[in-house]
């Protein structure tokens, strides 16, 4: 007999390897996190191919999960520290590449989480493209997944709890 969590599981993983596509474009790879079961910051993270022939560009997210959504980046400022700042011309997306939002670098920004990010979650993230138009996703929060930089936000994001 099959468990309900291991089903559960089976149709989450069968959900995830299916990647999300809208006109020209395809969001693989996706998944949310937050520093800390309390943090009222958190980020998800994907890979964005264009497909089509046309240069593209992300110019905003929303989600329900939060109450402010923005595209962030690192930036080294002139001491060698790394800041993260808002990106709000959003991000080139050239035709045939993939745009990388990863742990450390480019990504969309939750900030004032209307609830904790919690394993195995699905996050609703609505990107916008000049395009495309826009691309509802369904994320899955994974909290274990290793890689990249850490999620050290600081008070770059006005967050007092360090997430």
């Amino acid at each position: 007999m099959i468990s309900t969590r291991n089903l559960m599981a089976g149709l989450l993983a069968a959900f995830i390897a299916v990647p999300a596509f809208a006109a020209d474009i395809k969001v693989m790879d996706a998944y949310a996190r937050s520093a800390s079961p309390g943090a009222v910051t958190g980020a998800a993270f994907m890979h964005v191919m264009n497909t089509g022939a046309e240069e593209d560009r992300l110019i905003a997210a929303a989600s329900p999960a939060a109450e402010k959504v923005e595209l962030h980046t690192h930036e080294e400022d002139a001491n060698g520290v790394m800041r993260m700042i808002h990106v709000e011309e959003g991000f080139v997306l050239p035709a045939g590449e993939t745009l990388m939002l990863e742990r450390g670098g480019k990504h969309v920004m939750l900030m004032g989480l209307t609830g904790p990010l919690a394993q195995d979650d699905m996050v609703e993230i609505t990107l916008t493209f000049e395009q495309a138009g826009e691309i509802k996703i369904e994320v899955p929060v994974d909290l274990e997944r290793q890689g990249g930089h850490s999620m050290d936000h600081g008070s770059d994001h006005g967050a007092s709890d360090g997430s």
